[in-house]
């Protein structure tokens, strides 16, 4: 059999990544090793026959592949997280990476181990796959070892999964935990009974947490928009999370019996695709379609996540608008909003190579620093571009954003396919490491690694940026770019605090992982 995978590489790939796919879905203490696990079954296929090796070619496919879609993705909000408190919480995030990056490099040096394990180890105690594609690309354009980083990423991996969570629980144990509840949007009729006003000026009462959906004045019912005047008596439909259509009720009025949303004669809701190119990266407010249908946008499904929807909202391709309006209008807007499931898989293949050509350009350009010039490199070119670029969302005709479900395929058969590379190529060093040598060293400093920036970046966030607790939490799970942590922190809250948080974070920390990952095997 191991004859057959050597001289069958194709074969060897697709038993690799679906083995370790298999591994990454079992679940010990509510968190798995997900995709990462592809990793660890290379690593195993490589131990045991050093011939079983995936060609290289792929894996640099798709690492162009992951960090561009991760750049795409991430655009909008590493922007935000550049900005007022985000600005402060983005220096927070590189104060703690680096410090974690220094403790890499010196316990590397003291305890006598290449550097570049060093930075396997930053990047596995600090459990990010781009910033150790960003080494070991770096290393293998130099002609150096490109399997040691990844040797130190698998011993360290495992412990920045545990790590953070052990830090948090103890932190958690001297508060109280919340029920978790369902964060999903809930609709109520309710009538005005202490409040009359423009909605959008009621909406600002109540801090923007809630949203209308239609009203009835005796005979007349119709849409809700900003410029509405409502009026006591009247029954109007209320949006938002259970928790703020419930103090909507405190200050609005009372709950009524019967529900609007039943009868639906004269208007009707639909979810509608997202896909025309003309909508993308437009604010609702732009697309005016109270005046244009006599339509409103309620909530907006944004992956698995409702969004309560306002003027501001910009919508993305592969959105699923919730579109209240006469039933009449109902094939105009599904032309205007272009409703098609097949357009939310394509790719556009223009945008979409071109944005990967510019980002792999850029990173074959030197960029002058302190300690010498730099490059971007495979990883960080076009992880840079994507940023970008999917903040502009849109350039003229070209959209260079993906649709939601393309943008999660690309990224999962990017990282699979670099991850079954770098571990077939890196079994055995492993192996002789483990066998052979003292792991007991790699295991000390990579608990070091994680521990100096989890317990700093919780500590910080409560005193400095002065963060809830949940949302400190989310902060680190963040800085960590560590999905399993976030998924404890919000298990324990009924807040999105812990979500809030993470996004904040994680774009600038990934990039500043990738960027470190390069100078530390570069210049050290």
């Amino acid at each position: 059999m191991l004859d057959v995978l050597h001289h069958q590489p194709l074969l060897l790939l697709f038993v690799v990544t679906a083995a370790g796919w298999l591994l990454g879905r079992i679940e010990v203490g509510g968190f798995s090793l997900g995709p990462a696990a592809v990793l660890f079954a290379g690593l195993t296929a490589s131990a045991l026959d050093p011939r079983l090796v995936v060609p290289e070619e792929l894996g640099l496919f798709g690492l162009c592949l992951f960090v561009y879609a991760v750049g795409l993705a991430s655009g909008p909000a590493f922007v935000e997280a550049l900005r007022g408190r985000g600005l402060r919480a983005s220096a927070l995030t590189v104060l703690v990476i680096s410090f974690s990056a220094v403790v890499s490099v010196v316990g590397a040096r003291v305890l006598g181990l290449p550097s570049s394990v060093g930075v396997g180890l930053f990047a596995g105690g600090l459990t990010n796959t781009p910033a150790l594609a960003a080494a070991v690309d770096v290393l293998r354009a130099s002609g150096g070892d490109a399997s040691s980083p990844v040797i130190g990423y698998s011993v360290a991996y495992p412990l920045g999964v545990l790590l953070p969570l052990l830090v948090l629980w103890r932190r958690s144990r001297s508060e109280p935990a919340q029920a978790a509840k369902e964060l999903t949007l809930v609709s109520r009729t309710i009538r005005l009974t202490t409040q009359a006003g423009r909605a959008d000026e009621l909406r600002e009462r109540l801090k923007g947490r809630i949203g209308f959906g239609r009203y009835r004045r005796g005979d007349v019912e119709a849409v809700v928009d900003d410029a509405t005047r409502l009026e006591p008596g009247d029954l109007v439909t209320v949006v938002g999370r259970a928790e703020a259509v419930a103090e909507s009720l405190a200050v609005l009025g009372q709950r009524v019996d019967d529900d609007l949303a039943d009868d639906r004669a004269l208007l009707d809701f639909r979810r509608i695709f997202v896909s025309r190119p003309d909508v993308i990266g437009k604010p609702l407010s732009v697309l005016a379609l109270p005046e244009r249908f006599g339509a409103i946008v309620t909530r907006v499904r944004r992956g698995d996540v409702d969004l309560l929807a306002d003027r501001d909202t910009t919508l993305e391709l592969g959105d699923r608008v919730r579109v209240l309006a006469p039933r009449a209008r109902f094939d105009e807007l599904s032309r205007f909003f272009g409703d098609s499931y097949r357009a939310l898989a394509e790719i556009d293949v223009l945008s979409f190579g071109l944005g990967i050509a510019l980002g792999l350009a850029l990173g074959l350009v030197p960029i002058p620093t302190p300690v010498g010039p730099l490059k971007l490199g495979l990883a960080g070119g076009p992880l840079l571009v994507g940023l970008v670029l999917g903040r502009l969302g849109r350039t003229g005709p070209l959209v260079w954003v993906l649709p939601f479900p393309a943008s999660v395929t690309l990224r999962q058969l990017g990282i699979v396919l670099f991850l079954a590379v770098v571990g077939t190529r890196s079994g055995a060093s492993l192996g002789k490491t483990m066998t052979e040598g003292n792991p007991l060293p790699l295991v000390l400093l990579g608990a070091m690694v994680t521990l100096a920036s989890a317990g700093p970046a919780l500590l910080l966030a409560r005193r400095w940026l002065k963060l809830s607790t949940s949302e400190a939490f989310g902060a680190v799970a963040g800085i960590h770019t560590q999905p399993a942590v976030l998924a404890w922190a919000s298990a324990r809250t009924s807040s999105d605090a812990p979500a809030k948080g993470y996004a904040t974070v994680f774009p600038i920390a990934t990039v500043v992982k990738i960027l470190l990952a390069q100078v530390l095997v570069r210049f050290f």
